[in-house]
């Protein structure tokens, strides 16, 4: 009889690691002044390793406004080696993955549907004039 796995599997455990590391680094290491005013405003929402460890999809969103957000993606990218060496430092696997910053629209997304739905509930409530 196989026992029950508890918990989650090891590269759930190691996607979360590197997105704790990279919030952390983001936040307080990177130092890139092109874009450190608008890092504040960066919140890694997701990481999906692959399974050999080789690659990570690091999603992120920014409150920073549309034209910050392509300065952002381009930043993220250029200092994708730094990021990656310092998790090198942190975090004990045998390969580091290579990390590809992808931004996240869903809080985007989900804030517009919501403003929608509240402009039509709103909508609903007022008396017509007849």
């Amino acid at each position: 009889m196989k026992a029950k796995r508890s918990g989650f599997a090891r590269s759930d455990r190691i996607s979360e690691q590197v997105r704790r590391e990279l919030a952390d680094l983001l936040r307080f290491h990177l130092k890139d002044p092109r874009i450190a005013a608008k890092l504040a405003l960066v919140t890694v929402t997701d990481v999906e390793v692959t399974p050999d460890y080789a690659h990570a999809k690091v999603f992120y969103t920014s409150m920073a406004g549309e034209e910050a957000n392509v300065i952002l993606d381009e930043g993220l990218k250029r200092s994708a080696g730094f990021l990656r060496r310092e998790l090198g430092r942190r975090i004990r696997l045998h390969q580091i993955p290579e990390l590809h910053f992808i931004y996240d629209e869903s809080i985007e997304r989900g804030a517009r549907l919501s403003q929608l739905i509240d402009e039509a509930v709103g909508s609903e409530r007022k008396p017509s004039a007849d």
